[in-house]
């Protein structure tokens, strides 16, 4: 529909959305750093009537109750949820009339938590759409286990209903518009393509495909670990979230960048691994902002620690420094722009890099006990999920994931240490880390999709 428009945090792997009529407008689901959605409403010429949550959500800090109270718009919530702030309490069969060319209609969709809405938008002619934040999402649906396990169960049958209700309110044509899918660990699988129709997941939605007790097995099965500081999401959403803070951190010279890392804190460089690999300031833990930073970030620290944020330009602080936001993480403790040099203050002990190889020499490492001058492997690291694993690993690899590497380095044995993901970016996190904590390690930057063309013995 030509008049909802998508407001897009890959990084996060969600979507917020803004649908008007040329007048009036309707935000859902809002990321915590409003900036982009005011700056979207006054391009579009469009004032910001209402603020719609279809959950309290459990990725993110939300920005709505901060948008409605800028903007001054109605803040939609559901009824049934228990929140200290004013806002208008929402439930199956009110009408939110905006004008008379937009409505929308609020749908009960427990399953990803139990209080979730949908929001259905009619135009004059009818439904256009639904807003279906992690209800039934694009070829599979939100999960249902962020409450805990105990609830797990009931709120995946909860989810199988509410698809089917979804579908039996609208036609084929409506437009799907989900919050999650989109690389969101709030979501039980990967979505299926980038836009759908509700005639679309009829066919192919395994929630509208599947009996329930079919589709709540292979919903239970198929849910992996999520992000640690998710716990710290829904508290902070239903008290309310303070507005973001995006000014920029102080400004950390050399000296005090040797301090933080020297006392163990977190000092994060934001460049691509490569460049990473080539010189770093030693102690520093690569997350580079051209994959999930924040994601990881936010998973691998001991929630309240500072973090110091290193950059090539004051834009690449900002931008992390935005994304943590996102996550609640709000100011860094210090940041510094520029590179290796001018962090290390000149001094080139205060540097190092990492050995990158490939699958291939892990093999020819592993067949011949060296390669091409890389120290032999003592062990095989593999950082990725669970799920990953069990799909195909390297014969005789230790799996710590890397979210609980920080706190299990020490099992490792000693030696060389060869560490692995599925392309290079979380093993270069591992291996900054590792390196941090005094191990000799050989980063594998390469695509284990190829591992065994290359050579790589795998786990039968």
């Amino acid at each position: 529909m030509r008049n909802v428009r998508v407001i897009e945090t890959s990084s996060l792997g969600d979507r917020s959305y803004l649908a008007h009529d040329g007048e009036l407008a309707v935000v859902v689901d809002p990321q915590r750093d409003i900036d982009r959605i005011a700056a979207l409403a006054g391009r579009l010429g469009v004032r910001i009537a209402w603020v719609l949550e279809t959950h309290v959500h459990n990725d993110y800090v939300s920005g709505g109750l901060h948008l409605a109270r800028l903007t001054g718009a109605r803040y939609a919530v559901s009824a049934a949820d228990e929140v200290p702030f004013e806002r208008v309490p929402v439930r199956e069969g009110d009408v939110i009339e905006v004008s008379g060319r937009l409505r929308i209609r609020p749908v009960e969709t427990p399953g990803h938590t139990f209080h979730h809405l949908s929001y259905i938008l009619d135009g004059p002619d009818g439904p256009k759409g639904v807003f279906t934040g992690g209800s039934l999402l694009l070829g599979t649906t939100g999960r249902t286990d962020l409450l805990g396990q105990d609830h797990a169960h009931e709120l995946a049958r909860h989810q199988h209903s509410s698809a089917h209700r979804l579908a039996d309110l609208l036609p084929d044509g409506a437009a799907v518009w989900p919050t999650h899918g989109f690389g969101s660990f709030c979501s039980a699988t990967q979505a299926d393509g980038a836009a759908s129709t509700i005639g679309r997941e009829r066919r192919c939605n395994p929630a509208l495909t599947l009996a329930e007790a079919e589709f709540v097995e292979q919903t239970l099965a198929g849910l992996d670990v999520y992000p640690a500081y998710y716990a710290h999401m829904g508290p902070r959403n239903a008290a309310g979230p303070d507005p973001i803070d995006l000014t920029p951190a102080r400004t950390a010279g050399p000296d005090e960048l040797r301090q933080r890392i020297d006392s163990g804190e977190w000092v994060v460089d934001l460049r691509s691994r490569k460049a990473f690999v080539h010189s770093h300031l030693a102690g520093t833990v690569s997350l580079g902002l051209d994959g999930p930073m924040a994601t990881w970030l936010g998973w691998l620290i001991d929630w309240g620690a500072p973090v110091t944020l290193l950059g090539e330009s004051p834009d690449e602080v900002a931008q992390a420094q935005r994304e943590l936001a996102r996550i609640g993480i709000d100011r860094p403790a210090a940041a510094a722009g520029g590179g290796p040099e001018e962090w290390s203050g000149g001094r080139p002990e205060r540097l190092a890099s990492l050995p990158a190889a490939s699958f291939a020499d892990l093999a020819a490492a592993l067949r011949h006990g060296h390669a091409g001058g890389y120290p032999p492997p003592a062990v095989v690291l593999d950082v990725r999920l669970p799920h990953e694993w069990r799909d195909a690993h390297v014969r005789d690899a230790v799996h710590i994931p890397l979210p609980g590497l920080p706190h299990r380095i020490g099992e490792l044995p000693a030696g060389p240490v060869w560490v692995h993901c599925a392309s290079g970016y979380r093993a270069t996190a591992a291996a900054s880390l590792l390196a941090r904590a005094g191990r000799t390690v050989v980063l594998i930057d390469d695509e284990f999709a190829g591992a065994a063309d290359a050579g790589v013995p795998m786990a039968a």
